[in-house]
């Protein structure tokens, strides 16, 4: 009976904590991401910059991040209204929704890094390379692959009696474990978004230009201390999600170990909220 009750208080603790700290993320995630939006298309310093159309093009989709997947989150942890439980299509197009906005969200924010590098380079032709254009295009790319990639997952999972909405197919959750969080969440995006970062960043520093007026550096230095700052974040709130995830679905817990489950579910409410709190954060 005394674990019953440690698993009961440690599972409303879980819920509490994803109630109020979801909705603080949301609110602010979303008014932030509208103001960012708001500042970068009206301010004249900022347009026709490729690194701003990502930033733009980032804290778009990341709105739809908060309005979508995370709403539907706060809703199943926090109320126990879980629709994917009771609607198979749901359950599949949920689960391709989130994976196609999370994975573009990622692939937006290595492409600023690598623009930010190529737009602060030394050599004109790399210069020449940071185009509006070629950021559209790099955007409209990765956007078709990811909802392509996302389609088996709505292929793969079910509705079960054991554990609801899941995948359940043991070679897929392979797939998903290793290459879905452990490569495209965890490791690209982290190490790809890092190195530009960290190039950009010495090119800000070592390079000096003689030829472009201040203004353009002082633009140049702004956006990349923007970026290196949403890089930190990212790597920061990621890491652990990522980590939480692997554990989940590698590990073999009894069922009727309550505890055990309880403490997993209180694990990850903590780490989800690291990982949309990355997706709530704006660059400005």
């Amino acid at each position: 009976m005394s674990s019953l009750l440690t698993a009961q208080a440690i599972l409303a603790a879980s819920q509490q904590y994803t109630i109020y700290v979801s909705f603080i993320i949301l609110f602010s995630g979303v008014f932030g991401h509208m103001c960012n939006i708001f500042v970068l298309t009206h301010l004249r310093i900022f347009r026709d910059n490729p690194s701003a159309f990502y930033l733009i093009a980032e804290s778009s989709i990341n709105l739809l991040q908060m309005l979508v997947p995370f709403t539907s989150r706060i809703a199943t942890s926090g109320f126990n209204n879980d629709l994917t439980q009771t609607s198979l299509i749901w359950c599949k197009l949920r689960q391709i929704i989130t994976q196609a906005i999370t994975l573009t969200s990622l692939s937006i924010v290595c492409f600023a890094g690598i623009d930010q590098y190529l737009s602060t380079n030394h050599r004109p032709y790399l210069r020449q390379m940071s185009t509006i254009g070629l950021a559209q295009i790099l955007i409209s790319i990765a956007m078709i692959i990811w909802i392509l990639h996302g389609i088996p997952m709505g292929i793969f999972f079910e509705i079960q009696s054991i554990n609801g909405c899941n995948i359940y197919n043991p070679n897929f959750i392979i797939y998903v474990t290793y290459v879905y969080y452990l490569l495209l969440v965890g490791i690209l995006p982290i190490t790809i978004s890092i190195l530009f970062s960290v190039l950009a960043y010495r090119n800000v520093r070592r390079i000096i230009r003689h030829q472009i007026p201040i203004n353009r550096r002082k633009l140049d230095q702004q956006l990349t201390a923007m970026i290196i700052v949403r890089v930190g974040f990212l790597v920061t709130m990621t890491i652990p999600y990522v980590l939480q995830r692997i554990c989940a679905l590698s590990m073999i817990i009894n069922k009727n170990d309550l505890i055990d489950k309880a403490i997993l579910q209180l694990a990850g409410a903590i780490t989800t909220s690291f990982f949309y709190l990355n997706y709530s954060v704006c660059s400005i």
